[in-house]
Formats: structure tokens, sequence, C-alpha cells
């Protein structure tokens, strides 16, 4: 690295040719991204050939009789620039991938109104909460029968129809300034319930936040969990309602669905179709397994596995997943464990910050290749732990060893995620957060794979489980609708 005082004269340099209205290349050549040590004899050539073409202009800046020392400064600069070139590329390797703060969110944040609802026209611009909403938005939301499909939902309008200039001609309150009536420059007639207006007006993250489903999420150890698991009933599923158990699966990440028959796998197959449609991959849809390695995957024996979850070599890994022991004979062991990894992440961000930010930021690749003719593989590295890009909230635990691949880091970086992953396994293996259940015929066990994470012990005898996956999507979906209500997830759209 370059001392300062090759810094400050080199700085006065680009002052003097901001001045003078000229420009010198080399101390302006774009950023390249390389930092081999290999590569340094390159550079110099580089900064050297940069110096040699602006010898008459160092001259010409400096004098004659300065231009050897000049030379020198050139060159300093252009150091001075490999090195930046270096740090930057640093830099853009451990590049954050959200916009708010990396945390788990503990409780959600109210869903109520905002601090100022205040809705007014003023010049035939609709003002709300001291905000100019554009014209074109508000035409492009009516919420008639011409413009949104009224059992479907879906837009109508074609957007780019509406003229670039839409102004408002005239509007009018109703109902206690509850209904806005609009007349449009293009001879359209619009209303507009306050409560569609007002979501205008939330934060992106606040509205993130309605998307995402969120009510609360407990974390939990093994000493918390153990005494009062999440649990619902068949009978109550079927008759009644999802409600508890998409509740559970929120808060807690996991739920026991007791009491369902275990003579044949059809009930727990209808179980899980309740909630959504079985995800298919390249392992088949509704799965029904002994330990023979059917499926090329150590799932399929009867060894012992450590905390994981699943799919981590989808680009979208499945959301749900279920397990039914249908039957264990002749054999004894294969207890399953559970944990929290939303709460370890959580740990890990108070014991070691650094290393909570380093798998946050450094992309894992993952893959699925033991089957013949198949290698599944994400289109991107992801890191293990990810966050939602518009409210900074841990969403995803991606942990895997078994399919781990490469890591997105030079090889002289590679032992800062080593040692981080090295902190975050030490956390999931500390007894404290290992949470075990001996799963028996009767008790299914679903568990949300982008926060739970699931092992098992090793087993001898033979044992037939049967369970599915459940895209991530269609089950939040549900909760939502459960938890809030039609009405109250389409606000968060702007559609009525």
């Amino acid at each position: 690295m370059l001392p300062m005082r090759a810094i400050r004269p080199a700085f006065n340099a680009l002052n003097v040719t901001r001045r003078r209205g000229a420009t010198i290349a080399s101390i302006q050549t774009p950023i390249r991204l390389n930092s081999s040590s290999a590569a340094a004899p390159v550079e110099q050539k580089v900064i050297d050939e940069a110096v040699d073409s602006n010898v008459s202009q160092l001259e010409l800046y400096f004098g004659q009789k300065n231009a050897a020392k000049a030379r020198r400064l050139s060159r300093d600069v252009g150091q001075l620039n490999e090195e930046l070139k270096r740090i930057y590329r640093r830099q853009r390797v451990l590049k954050r991938t959200i916009k708010g703060p990396f945390r788990v969110r503990t409780s959600a944040v109210s869903q109520g109104g905002i601090t100022d609802t205040s809705i007014h026209i003023e010049d035939n611009k609709l003002i709300i909460a001291g905000k100019v909403v554009p014209n074109i938005w508000l035409r492009d939301n009516c919420q008639c029968s011409s413009c949104m499909h009224g059992a479907t939902k879906q837009r109508l309008l074609d957007t780019f129809s509406i003229p670039q200039d839409i102004a408002i001609k005239s509007h009018a309150f109703e109902d206690e300034n509850s209904i806005l009536n609009i007349e449009w420059s293009d001879g359209h007639s619009s209303t507009y319930p306050r409560t569609l207006l007002s979501q205008t007006a939330k934060s992106e993250g606040t509205k993130a936040i309605l998307r995402q489903g969120l009510s609360g999420t407990e974390l939990w150890d093994a000493t918390t969990i153990a005494s009062a698991p999440p649990k619902t009933t068949h009978h109550f599923v079927r008759k009644q309602s999802l409600s508890p158990l998409l509740r559970n699966l929120r808060r807690y990440g996991f739920c026991y669905v007791d009491e369902v028959p275990f003579e044949d796998p059809l009930a727990t197959k209808e179980l899980l179709e309740s909630i959504a449609f079985i995800r298919e991959t390249h392992y088949g849809g509704f799965y029904d397994f002994t330990a023979d390695l059917a499926s090329k995957d150590t799932a399929y024996t009867n060894i012992a596995l450590e905390a994981h979850t699943d799919t981590t070599y989808f680009s979208d890994p499945a959301g749900l997943q279920a397990f039914h022991l249908l039957s264990h004979t002749e054999g004894e062991g294969g207890a399953s464990l559970l944990v929290d990894g939303f709460k370890v992440a959580e740990e890990l961000s108070v014991v070691d910050r650094r290393a909570y930010e380093v798998l946050s930021t450094v992309n894992v690749h993952a893959h699925a290749s033991g089957n013949e003719g198949i290698s599944i593989q994400p289109y991107r590295g992801f890191p293990v732990l990810e966050h939602d890009p518009m409210t900074g909230d841990l969403l995803r635990v991606r942990w895997n060893s078994a399919d781990r691949a490469g890591i997105e880091l030079p090889v002289d970086e590679m032992e800062r995620w080593y040692d981080a992953a090295r902190k975050f396994d030490g956390l999931l293996k500390k007894k404290e957060n290992e949470y075990w259940e001996q799963l028996t015929p009767g008790r299914v066990l679903i568990f949300d794979n982008w926060r739970v994470l699931h092992g098992r012990s090793s087993f001898t005898g033979k044992r037939r489980i049967c369970g599915g996956y459940i895209n991530r999507d269609d089950w939040i979906s549900k909760y939502k609708m459960a938890e809030f209500g039609q009405e109250k997830v389409l606000e968060g759209l702007a559609v009525n």
C-alpha cells in the first residue's frame, strides 16, 4: 500500500488536470477486477505504458525540470489505482445482497394505518400523507369492472393505452372522505376506497412484511419447545380449520399433526394436499420409501444425518417438508432432530457478528448428482443466510454440507468462510439447540424447510416413511388468506 505522502500529490495532480481542462488517461482508467499475484508484472507493464504515453502532459503540467519527479508520481498513482482495484474486487465479492440490516425478526410491524393519513386533491393532483401520487398509477389501479376483473382480480386495462398526460378533470369525496370519485381527462370514471389509497403511503418495508405474512416469529431451543411442541389433530384439520396448523408453521417453523391414519399413506397425502399441491422433484412427488438407496441419497439409508435443510440445490428450495413414520419393525433408533435455524442465526449474530455477515454475503453452490443422468444446480450460488432485500429480515437458511459445492471466494479468502461456517455448525450442534423426538405411526411432522433444519439418528430394522414437499409461495398464500383474509392481503397489492 502506498504511503500518504504519495497519495496527497496525486490528488493535487488530479486537481491541476481538472483546472486546465485536460484528462490524464492513466489516472482515470476504469477499475479492473484482478488481484492475483501472478498479474503483478502485467499490472506494472500497464502502469509503465500509461506513464510513458503521458510524459509530454506531465512535462507540461510540472515543467521539464520536474518531469522525472512527476513521472515517479504518476507511477505511484498507477500503483495506487491497482491497489484500489484489489480493494474494490474484495468489496464486490462480499457485497451485501440486501438493502436493510441483517437481522432475525421476532415480531411483526403493525399492519395498521400510518401516522399521516391525510388525503386531498390539490392542483388536480392526489396528495396522500404529503406526497403526490402520480396520475398514471392512480388511473392504472382503477378498480372498476372494465379495468379489473372482479373474480380473478386481474388487470383488464392496457396500461400503456393510458395517455402520458392523463389528468384529473374533477373529483368528489363521499361517505366522510372514505370514497374518492374521479373523472379523468380521457373520459373514464374511477372510484377508490380510502383503504386502497392509504397503501401508497406505507413504506416498502411495511408492505413487504405483509406480503411475507409475518405475524411474529417465536424462536426456540430444545428446552423451550420440548415441554409444549406445537401440534394439532388430523380430525381438527379436516373438520374445522387449517389455521392452527398454518399459524404454528409460521410462528415456530414446525407442527405435529396427531391421530393421522397410518395403515396406508393416503391420509398423509390428503393432509398435505389440503395445504397445497405436492411439489414434484427428480425424486417424484409424494414419497413412500424404505432405506434402500433407491434415490441415491443419504436420506434413503439408515445412517445418522446431521441437521440440514433439503433441496439447497434448487434456486427455489422446498418450502414445507413432511414426514410420517408409517412403521418401524425389527429395530430401534431413528429419532428425529429439529433445530431452529433462525434461533441459531440470531445466536451467531450476537457472538460473532462478522461471521454472521460472511455467511450472509458469500455465495455457496450446491448440486444433486447422485442419480444417473441428473446434476441439478441452482442458476447461481446463494449464501447460507439469505435476507429479504426490502426489510433486511432473515428469510431462508441453506445448510447442507452433503450437497455443498464451490464457494465464491478467492483462494486466499476462503478461510474466512470456513471459520464462519465452523462457528455456525458449532451452534447448530449445541445440545441446547437440538430438539430430539421419536416419531411414531400416526404423528405427521411438517416443518418449514426455509427455517428449521432436520436430521436423525442412525437406526436398525426396517422403517417405512411417507411425505412430500410443498412450495413456499403456495403454503404462505394459504397461511395469509387464513390469517388476514382476502381483503387485507389484496390491499397490499393495490387490488381491492
